[in-house]
């Protein structure tokens, strides 16, 4: 059974889905699965100059790759100009809207003597009762707002926040060139879409009593409002790319999986008890609004990371596997040159080291070289000829080995460790070096197990011969 709990997220296509917005359109979401009630996706896209396609494609590949299926949409503006032609001439028909042909040089002007004389720099209501029909000159359409009384936002999160209507401007609703604008376009398209709670970023506070004012004057009962703290960095300024905030594509690209953004974005302001990590269906369970925080959220890139990697950990084998395959891929390298079992163990080595998918592919990209590149800081450290005699005891060992086992191998390194009297890290580094290129890998038996008898041996080779050149 369905609720009449609707609500909407309005992004407009002049950009990318970024984190901001994607916590206020995760926070729409849960709060209407919670209620078994309707999310709907509508695009504003009204902004002829700066609205394109590519940005509408990429907010709905965001959409895609969070899993967030709507139940409505995606609406769009553009396609809607008929119902907001319809809402302005109702309001003009009754009075609340009027006709207005001052040019904005005459409205900055009434602005800045109203400024000068210590009021509110608005419009001062010219054209109010001027035209009674069509004039010859080009003309917008006002709504008419009170001058008395005051405008009362009743908000779920803020309480009650009054808005003195004297500071109120008679605000434009269409534009000279036919254009609505953004708050009456809002205003109506909520309407029509009878949205029960309007969920947003607090920075849309100040919006709201113009968009009451239109649902007064269209007669109509407004939503509730709930409008949430903002994100801010770590230096409590307004969260921006240079705090490490990207895209929500970015964030695909970077190795993040959906459900540890998700997961993240939601604990942003919303609690439940000390649980840190959530399923969608955990969060449908117990996501309500008045356990949002009213202070705003201090975004953590390491809280995000650790929590990737905590989901890394857990994901299903086979999904990281294919990851690894199509970045693999990406880079030009054949996955296929080791068998998709050796890849599952690859995998089950780098997921409890990876923080990122880009750091499993990057910490894999050596079992599928076929030449590595040495690391030379590294190489010049451990590949000397002290090395290079262990290591050719060691080659020897492996060679004899027939299940080419991490037990095996493991055993084949204690072999030659006795019989030269060294600990493992004396032999371990350099045979490191020699297969990975670096000093960096999964343990030292497994890696040699998983990349194979013959690569093993072929790189011990080259780093020998580097070695006696």
């Amino acid at each position: 059974m369905t609720s009449d709990i609707r609500v909407r997220f309005a992004p407009s296509n002049t950009g990318h889905l970024h984190i901001g917005g994607a916590r206020t359109a995760l926070f729409n979401w849960f709060f209407a699965k919670h209620h078994a009630g309707t999310a709907i996706l509508r695009i504003e896209d009204t902004d002829r100059q700066r609205s394109t396609e590519e940005y509408y494609d990429a907010i709905l590949e965001a959409f895609e790759w969070l899993g967030l299926e709507w139940d409505e949409g995606p609406y769009r503006q553009s396609n809607r100009m008929d119902l907001y032609q319809e809402a302005a001439e109702k309001l003009l028909s009754s009075g609340a809207a009027f006709r207005c042909t001052c040019t904005p040089e005459e409205v900055n002007a009434m602005r800045e003597r109203a400024r000068a004389k210590g009021k509110t720099p608005k419009y001062d209501g010219t054209c109010r009762d001027r035209y009674e029909k069509e004039p010859n000159v080009p003309f917008c359409l006002r709504l008419r707002a009170a001058d008395t009384g005051e405008t009362i936002v009743d908000d779920i999160l803020a309480g009650e926040v009054v808005f003195e209507n004297s500071q109120l401007d008679d605000m434009v609703i269409v534009r000279t060139d036919g254009m609505p604008t953004y708050n009456f376009c809002v205003a109506v398209d909520d309407i029509d879409m009878r949205i029960s709670h309007v969920i947003r970023g607090n920075d849309h506070l100040s919006n709201t009593p113009k968009q009451v004012l239109v649902y007064q004057a269209l007669q109509e009962a407004t939503p509730k409002f709930a409008h949430i703290s903002m994100i801010l960095g770590s230096d409590k300024k307004r969260l921006s790319k240079r705090h490490g905030a990207d895209s929500v594509l970015e964030y695909k690209e970077r190795g993040f999986l959906p459900e540890a953004l998700i997961n993240y974005l939601v604990r942003l302001g919303w609690s439940h008890g000390d649980q840190e990590i959530f399923s969608k269906d955990e969060i449908i369970a117990n996501f309500a609004l008045e356990n949002l925080n009213r202070s705003a959220a201090i975004f953590n890139p390491e809280k995000l990371l650790w929590l990737n990697q905590e989901y890394i950990k857990s994901a299903d084998g086979g999904f990281l596997v294919d990851s690894l395959d199509a970045g693999l891929r990406k880079q030009g390298l054949p996955p296929d040159v080791l068998s998709r079992k050796t890849r599952e163990g690859i995998v089950d080595e780098l997921r409890t080291r990876s923080s990122t998918l880009v750091d499993m592919i990057e910490g894999a990209r050596f079992f599928f070289e076929d030449d590595i590149e040495l690391d030379e800081k590294a190489a010049s450290k451990f590949l000397t000829s002290e090395s290079s005699e262990l290591m050719l005891k060691l080659r020897n060992e492996l060679n004899k080995i027939d299940a080419f086992s991490s037990e095996n191998v493991k055993s084949a390194f204690h072999r030659v460790m006795d019989e030269e009297a060294v600990k493992l890290g004396k032999l371990a580094q350099p045979v490191r070096v020699a297969i990975t290129g670096g000093t960096i890998s999964p343990g030292i038996f497994e890696t040699l197990s998983l990349l194979g008898r013959d690569r093993s041996l072929y790189r011990l080779d080259a780093a020998l011969g580097r070695v006696n050149q």
